[in-house]
């Protein structure tokens, strides 16, 4: 009888664990001119200019860019170097590291497991990592690192995590110098490390912190999504680098995204850089390792800022949400769901910038797209703490995704002019 019941265990694990086939079967991402599609390969050709100048003027040492439109690849180019202390030169597929581009396949995580009926939005995530019970908001803080808060008036959700409404912060990165002692105090680790811990342990110290504001109050940028990332190990049974590997990266083919590199993809790591003296050169801050994703105990999976990948990786993540969940006849999340997310989820918590957020993304409003540059509304984009963008507008079906990997430098403005350039590339 035991052995029946472990056989019915194992069958209800691999039916809710494995991605479904969908009716439909849109192709995986390949090659075609941009006439194909409607784009103009003349104009396109303006993003050579937009990197080879910002090169030139050292604003970045190079960069990675592409522009796929319905599902076709148009616009793949590689400039500059992916290491000036080598000369090494950067390639199409090399590998940057992708920080809180991370963030988004996260959320796409939790949308999964909330789709199976894991839990509720808006249910308490201490229902699940109990440590978050009884949230305290900061009161102040004093000059000894003691300090003095007060019970937050509701308890943070799913949702608050989702959308960065939960209170929580950001640690070293953190507008509130207050907050990135609390955090530092504590031992919180933010970004990624190379060192001997868990996401768990890190989550855990967090939980015991005050927040910046009571849940669902403001919108403060914060480590929401590491939280959700140890939930998503909590809730699913499996670690958060084996949900994804198994659930999103091989279902859609991105064989070069990894929390840690293997080692036959160390090369094609394109280093941190930081310009010194008129010269670009390998870069660290005293919070991370540059080791990282390939040294170190590998022990941490950061579901706000651990990932790394390529250009066409990410594009073929973000292909999946241009065809509302489904790529290659796989199902990831449904359309239904996508609408979701899509919706705006924060009120008027931006009001004034052309944009809300939703549950992965930012996206813009219909103010957004008047003020022209940035897509039509509709548009998703985020990008990472190490000089990665991207963007995908779903009236036009296009995917746009520069990355670059640099530190300590405010000059760059290939993000805003790279997007600008592919919006008047269209030439249908």
């Amino acid at each position: 009888m035991k052995t029946v019941i472990a056989i019915l265990f194992s069958l209800c694990f691999l039916i809710t664990s494995a991605q479904t086939k969908s009716i439909k079967n849109s192709p995986p991402l390949t090659t075609a001119s941009p006439e194909s599609v409607g784009m103009s390969a003349e104009r396109l050709a303006l993003i050579d200019s937009v990197c080879l100048e910002a090169i030139e003027k050292s604003q970045i040492p190079g960069a990675v860019a592409l522009v796929a439109r319905n599902g076709k690849i148009v616009y793949h180019k590689a400039f500059g170097y992916a290491d000036n202390d080598s000369g090494r030169k950067l390639k199409k597929d090399d590998i940057f590291r992708i920080a809180s581009q991370t963030k988004a396949i996260t959320s796409t995580a939790v949308m999964m497991l909330w789709e199976e009926g894991k839990f509720g939005l808006d249910e308490p995530v201490s229902k699940y990592i109990p440590e978050f019970e009884n949230a305290q908001v900061l009161d102040t803080l004093y000059e000894d690192g003691t300090y003095k808060t007060i019970p937050a008036k509701s308890p943070i959700t799913i949702k608050h995590l989702l959308t960065h409404t939960s209170g929580l912060g950001y640690g070293v990165i953190d507008g509130d110098k207050r907050f990135q002692r609390l955090y530092k105090d504590a031992g919180v680790t933010d970004l990624f490390t190379t060192k001997k811990i868990t996401i768990e342990e890190s989550v855990k110290k967090l939980a015991k912190l005050p927040l910046h504001h009571h849940p669902g109050e403001k919108f403060t940028y914060s480590e929401g999504l590491d939280v959700l990332g140890y939930f998503i190990e909590v809730v699913s049974g499996m670690s958060l680098d084996q949900f994804f590997r198994e659930r999103i990266f091989n279902p859609l083919g991105m064989d070069d995204t990894w929390f840690y590199l293997p080692r036959e993809k160390h090369n094609r790591l394109v280093s941190l850089q930081t310009r010194k003296d008129g010269k670009w050169t390998n870069y660290a801050e005293d919070f991370y390792d540059p080791n990282y994703p390939i040294k170190g105990a590998k022990t941490f999976f950061s579901g706000g800022a651990g990932l790394s990948s390529t250009a066409k990786d990410y594009a073929t993540f973000l292909q999946m949400y241009l065809n509302n969940g489904e790529l290659n006849g796989v199902r990831i999340l449904s359309r239904t769901t996508i609408q979701s997310m899509m919706a705006n989820q924060i009120g008027d918590l931006w009001e004034g910038s052309g944009a809300y957020y939703g549950l992965a993304f930012g996206v813009l409003n219909e103010k957004g797209q008047a003020s022209g540059g940035r897509g039509s509304a509709g548009t998703f984009d985020w990008g990472g703490y190490f000089n990665t963008q991207y963007f995908a507008d779903p009236k036009e079906n296009i995917i746009g995704i520069i990355m670059k990997q640099t530190g300590n430098t405010n000059d760059d403005e290939t993000g805003w002019k790279f997007r600008q350039v592919v919006g008047q590339a269209v030439d249908d």
